[in-house]
């Protein structure tokens, strides 16, 4: 919306900036923080009025029991900060964009309707029908954005431009190394999209580490979406060209700077918890997106923290079925640590500085190839 405001440069040369990206993506992230900061204040007292609170683990470690009666569902704010933020920011004629935010939008739906079934039957959503929701926006998105995006341009060579369908996929820290998946790219991207968002909502288990990581991650995102929007940085670095994709990076902003407002209420000890409603749409917008930016394999890397959490419970549970013993004391991964005698605000700092790390390295991608 405010994008438009550069049509009156001729008058007021200052509306020049909006044009800009990088100014726009800036405005995003500081609008997206100041609204999660005055939303969190004003729904926190309407949740704690409610009565809307987490449901902590019996099982769990000794210390979370005083987490009993924090409310939940703060990822509500989240949510709202970021569509409010994007749709002022950006430029609302480019398709991805509104894509991705309505996919978000979508699959924070999912989750509050299982917050909101939790209050009343501890597990919430049946776990089949909460993951064939996900699978169905995730198919849905798929499908528009094979109609959307079609495909992308790349430079293999100086002077040579190639072209690829969009169910292509590229390999980080190589050059050439892309493979078109065919129809197998339609299983490969649900699993992208999905596992995202149920791994981030698996870490979303300490105060401020889920928040705190997808804020790193956002911010990691943001550099790629707009080198893959820009025609000369995308030839010089040999990624994807995507058309319009440097929009995403207004929206990444948006979410990054509603991350850091719900820090301030989530960091320890938490005065709200994100919920479903939070998690499932944080990572189904950073899911989207990769899948948009051809950068679906290099999320692996960048959200390595939400990767290893969600292995730790597949190899729990398949240890335990298998075997009748457990590999790590408790999962998700952060439970072992916990268990192990960390403090919770020690694993989480460590946490946040292995997404940095691997942050850094999915950034020096960009030159190794």
């Amino acid at each position: 919306m405010l994008y438009l405001l550069y049509l009156l440069k001729e008058d007021f040369l200052f509306f020049n900036v909006f044009k800009y990206i990088t100014f726009r993506s800036f405005g995003a992230g500081v609008t997206a923080f100041l609204l999660s900061i005055v939303l969190g204040r004003v729904l926190i007292q309407i949740l704690v009025k409610m009565r809307l609170r987490e449901n902590i683990r019996v099982d769990g470690p000794i210390g979370h029991q005083s987490k009993i009666g924090t409310p939940t569902m703060g990822g509500a704010f989240i949510v709202i900060a970021v569509a409010i933020s994007t749709l002022l920011w950006v430029n609302l004629t480019v398709g991805p964009v509104w894509v991705v935010l309505l996919f978000t939008l979508g699959y924070g739906l999912i989750g509050l309707t299982d917050d909101v079934l939790k209050l009343k039957r501890r597990k919430g959503m049946r776990a089949k029908v909460k993951l064939s929701c996900q699978v169905f926006l995730a198919l849905v998105l798929i499908v528009i954005l094979l109609y959307l995006v079609k495909g992308f341009t790349m430079s293999l060579r100086v002077d040579q431009i190639s072209s690829f369908p969009f169910t292509s996929v590229m390999f980080p820290f190589f050059k050439k190394a892309i493979f078109n998946l065919g129809w197998f790219y339609v299983p490969f991207a649900i699993l992208v999209v999905v596992g995202t968002s149920n791994a981030v909502n698996l870490t979303d288990g300490l105060d401020g580490l889920a928040i705190g990581s997808m804020t790193i991650v956002a911010a990691t995102y943001i550099v790629f979406a707009y080198l893959a929007g820009n025609l000369e940085f995308s030839r010089y670095l040999q990624i994807p060209y995507i058309p319009g994709s440097g929009e995403l990076s207004v929206f990444l902003a948006a979410v990054g700077g509603a991350c850091l407002g719900f820090l301030w209420y989530n960091s320890h000890p938490a005065q709200v918890f994100m919920g479903d409603v939070g998690s499932l749409a944080l990572g189904a917008a950073i899911g989207s997106v990769a899948l948009i930016i051809k950068q679906e394999i290099l999320l692996i890397l960048v959200g390595g923290l939400f990767v290893a959490e969600a292995i730790s419970v597949i190899i729990q549970v398949a240890s335990f079925k298998l075997t009748g013993k457990r590999v790590f004391r408790m999962a998700p991964l952060h439970h072992h640590f916990e268990l192990h005698g960390w403090s919770e605000s020690k694993v989480v700092i460590r946490f946040w500085i292995v997404s940095i790390v691997l942050s850094l390295i999915a950034l020096s991608t960009l030159k190794l190839r």
